[in-house]
C-alpha cells in the first residue's frame, strides 16, 4: 500500500471584514450558508456539505482581507513530519493547543509573501441534526430552500509580489502539486495553481499588481462550490436583485476550466460561486503551461478579463480607493 501525502486538503478560512453584520447577512440570505456559533467578534459558518463543523470564520476588523488559511494533514505523524519542514523553511511561528473552534492543536506559520496559514489534523466533522437528516445518507447536511445554498468551500486565490516564491514554498515545504501556472515573458510567473487532491486546484497563487508598492499578504478571492452551471446563473441574479456588485458576471475560466461568477461582498472581499473544473487522475500529470499570448485571448470563449480582476485584492491598495 502505497503512503499518502502528508497534507490532505484545503482547511477552513478566516476572513476579515469592517461591516461584520452586512458580511454575514451576505453569507445567510445570499449564500445560504449557516450560523455554527458566535465567539467574541468572529462567526463561524459552514455550507450544507461541509464536512468539517465549519469552513468560513467571519471577523470583524478595522479591514478587509484574510486572517488565516487552514490546511489538514493526514494524520498526527504527518503533521509532525510537514512542521519539521516547514520549520527548515524559516517560516514556522510555532505551536497553539487550540487552533480554532473544532480545531486541535495547530502549527502557524506564513508563506513567503507573509499570508497566515495553520497546519492541523484534528477536527469536530459535522453531525446531522433532526432536520437535516434526509434519504441521503451520503451527504453532511440538507440543502437549504433559499438564497444561493453554497455546497462546500471549495478554493482560495491569494495574491503575491514573487508567485515562483510562494509555489515553490507550496510545493516543496508543504507537498503541493502544480496543475497548472502562467509563464509571463520576462520569466516570471504570473499565477500558479496548486492542488492536495484531484481537484484543479486548492490554493492558488496570482500576481499583486501593487507588490512593488509594498502590497503584500493579499486575499484575491475565496471560493464557495456549487453542483451545476445553472445554479451559478441563479446566483447572479439572486445578486442582481439584492444589489450585491457583480465584478465579473458568470462564464467560463481557461485555467483550470471551471465556471464561474464574481462579486464583493459588503465587507470588501471578492466572493466566487463555482461549478465544474477539472479533475486530475494521473499520478504524472504535466503542469500545463499557460503564456501571455494564451491569457491575451481572455477566458474560454475569449471574453476579456475584467481590468480589476488585476488589480483589485483585500485589504484594498490606495490605487483601489474606488473600488
Amino acid at each position: 500500500m502505497s503512503t499518502p501525502p502528508d497534507l490532505a486538503h484545503l482547511g477552513p478560512v478566516e476572513m476579515l471584514t469592517p461591516r461584520p453584520q452586512e458580511s454575514l447577512e451576505f453569507f445567510t440570505e445570499m449564500m445560504g450558508m449557516t450560523v455554527v456559533a458566535r465567539e467574541g467578534q468572529s462567526v463561524h459558518l459552514r455550507g450544507w456539505d461541509d464536512y468539517q463543523g465549519w469552513s468560513l470564520k467571519l471577523t470583524e476588523a478595522a479591514t478587509s482581507g484574510m486572517g488565516y488559511v487552514g490546511l489538514r494533514a493526514w494524520n498526527e505523524q504527518a503533521l509532525e513530519h510537514r512542521v519539521k519542514l516547514i520549520e527548515a523553511s524559516g517560516l514556522g511561528e510555532g505551536w497553539e493547543q487550540s487552533a480554532d473552534r473544532g480545531l486541535g492543536r495547530a502549527y502557524r506559520f506564513r508563506d513567503p509573501d507573509g499570508h497566515r496559514f495553520k497546519l492541523y489534523h484534528e477536527c469536530e466533522r459535522h453531525v446531522k441534526s433532526a432536520d437535516e437528516q434526509t434519504d441521503f445518507k451520503n451527504v453532511h447536511g440538507k440543502q437549504p430552500n433559499r438564497a444561493v445554498a453554497v455546497k462546500r468551500l471549495d478554493h482560495v486565490n491569494i495574491l503575491a509580489g514573487d508567485v515562483r516564491a510562494n509555489r515553490d514554498f507550496c510545493v516543496n515545504t508543504l507537498g503541493y502539486r502544480e496543475y497548472e501556472r502562467i509563464e509571463l515573458g520576462d520569466g516570471s510567473l504570473g499565477g500558479s495553481w496548486m492542488s492536495l487532491s484531484i481537484a484543479a486546484h486548492e490554493l492558488i497563487y496570482t500576481r499583486d499588481a501593487h507588490a512593488a508598492q509594498g502590497a503584500h499578504g493579499r486575499l484575491h478571492h475565496v471560493a464557495f462550490w456549487v453542483d451545476t452551471r445553472e445554479e451559478c446563473l441563479r446566483a447572479a441574479d439572486i445578486w442582481v436583485e439584492n444589489d450585491v456588485f457583480i465584478e465579473f458576471a458568470p462564464s467560463k475560466h481557461a485555467i483550470a476550466q471551471g465556471f464561474f461568477l464574481y462579486g464583493y461582498e459588503p465587507g470588501g472581499n471578492r466572493i466566487e460561486v463555482t461549478s465544474g473544473g477539472r479533475l486530475l487522475y494521473a499520478p504524472d500529470e504535466p503542469c500545463v503551461v499557460w503564456t501571455e499570448a494564451d491569457r491575451a485571448k481572455g477566458q474560454a470563449w475569449h471574453n476579456p478579463t475584467v481590468a480589476t480582476f488585476h488589480s483589485y485584492g483585500t485589504p484594498p491598495f490606495e490605487a483601489d480607493a474606488g473600488h
